[in-house]
């Protein structure tokens, strides 16, 4: 069958049609901006530590499971089928048999046994399994404190780098802008010198400090990509995947004195309480170590068949009887060489220790409150400084500008301007990021981190 060259070659554009609309689609496409807020709740879902962490919580309920079933009847059924090829022999008296003076050694039993029962066991007083029922319970109330410790810790980690991302690329928008200044300023000292106005130090020196300017684009466009590459990891995101942080966002980072107004109380902190709530676990252990000094109680039942015969299979022919049995076990502890003593002080140091380290961490925190409040107050008095050096810098460049273009000034004094322009923008973001990093630290030291979500 013969083709149609015709057909072939309107496929074949049809093709290239498809494929270059998708290669053009691919390119223009865009990652969508990425707010603070969706950061955080990405990470929130997807960082390994948070879903540990609701893993931890969500397997603490299987544990109050655990415990309670030691409360419960235990029920076991089993059975058995046993042959005896030689029977044991038993010394009997003669006498049983007439045969007075000797003794007969006679088998007893048959060749095959079976066995089935069901046993019951009902623990009716342990102190061991309550205590452990009161431990599960507070170690799910444990680790929903820890998980929630957990998303702040997360939330801290991602708001600080996201910020730092948003600073690189502020850095990198005003490089990008110096560069556009620098290289209108060259090409007009360019035309100046062809025209025999202008030196040619002035044109070298204009090229040289463009040159510097692009060395410095390409430093900040790789610290921007690790930067991002660090947020997504703390996003808990493929590396690979494209983001965007928008440059709008750093407009909105205002010096917010109110945010000073609330002192916190630390032991409300999920610092402190993860701490205090360690030291009750510790206390019900130390219980736990105790309940060996006391008695414990159970109840024990069953109930089974058995089957003797001298052939196999039991069936028709069997001796088969039923038995059962229902008791009380009762075990009292009256001396073990001091092992429940040594236990029990030991769990006490453990408590010792635990009650220093809570003292330390509401130390810590209070310290870390009264730090974030100074960082804080002194962050706004260099951000509002470093706001005023950039208005003033502005100024200059522009009577420099004008100065140089109506030659009232030499080249000196405009490329000085320009190199303090951009000092001043640099240290405003910089400014900017060490604002928010410290209003960071003081709502953390407060405990509404989880408010950045709102």
């Amino acid at each position: 069958m013969k083709h149609n060259p015709s057909l072939r070659k309107l496929v074949q554009r049809v093709v290239l049609l498809v494929a270059g609309v998708s290669i053009l689609s691919l390119a223009n496409a865009q990652p969508t901006p990425l707010s603070l807020k969706e950061a955080l709740q990405h990470a929130l879902k997807n960082k390994s530590e948070a879903v540990k962490a609701r893993l931890d919580e969500e397997n603490s309920q299987y544990r109050i499971d655990e415990a309670r079933s030691q409360a419960l009847p235990q029920v076991n059924a089993n059975g058995s089928l046993t042959y005896n090829p030689i029977l044991q022999l038993s010394a009997v008296p003669g006498d049983l048999a007439g045969q007075p003076g000797k003794t007969l050694l006679i088998p007893f039993g048959q060749k095959w046994n079976g066995n089935a029962a069901v046993s019951l066991s009902q623990t009716l007083f342990d102190k061991s399994v309550f205590t452990g029922l009161k431990a599960a319970r507070a170690t799910q109330q444990y680790y929903q404190l820890v998980a929630g410790l957990t998303d702040e810790q997360v939330i801290e980690k991602v708001a600080t780098q996201y910020y730092q991302v948003l600073v690189q690329r502020q850095q990198l928008a005003i490089v990008d802008s110096n560069i556009a200044t620098t290289t209108r300023v060259k090409n007009v000292i360019e035309g100046q010198h062809k025209n025999g106005l202008a030196k040619k130090i002035d044109l070298d020196r204009s090229k040289v400090n463009l040159s510097n300017l692009e060395a410095q684009k390409q430093q900040l466009v790789n610290a921007v990509q690790l930067q991002e590459n660090m947020l997504k990891f703390y996003m808990g995101i493929p590396i690979e995947t494209p983001i965007a942080v928008p440059p709008s966002a750093l407009d909105s980072i205002q010096p917010n004195m109110a945010v000073l107004a609330e002192t916190p109380d630390v032991k409300k902190l999920s610092d402190y309480q993860v701490l205090k709530k360690q030291e009750e676990l510790l206390v019900l252990q130390k219980e736990a170590k105790k309940a060996a000094y006391y008695p414990s109680l159970s109840l024990t039942g069953n109930y089974g068949y058995m089957g003797l015969n001298n052939k196999f299979p039991i069936g028709t022919g069997a001796n088969w009887f039923d038995y059962s049995s229902v008791g009380l076990n009762l075990k009292i502890p009256i001396f073990n060489g001091f092992a429940t003593r040594s236990r029990v002080r030991q769990a006490d140091i453990e408590i010792k220790k635990l009650q220093q380290d809570i003292r330390n961490t509401e130390l810590s925190l209070n310290l870390g409150y009264q730090n974030a409040t100074t960082q804080l107050r002194n962050s706004i008095i260099t951000l509002n400084t470093q706001k005023e050096n950039v208005a003033l810098a502005e100024e200059v460049y522009a009577n420099s500008q004008n100065n140089y273009a109506q030659g009232l000034a030499p080249l000196t004094d405009l490329l000085d301007a320009e190199n303090s322009l951009a000092t001043a923008q640099n240290n405003y973001t910089a400014a900017l990021l060490d604002y928010r990093l410290a209003e960071i630290q003081l709502i953390k030291a407060q405990g509404n981190l989880k408010s950045l979500l709102n």
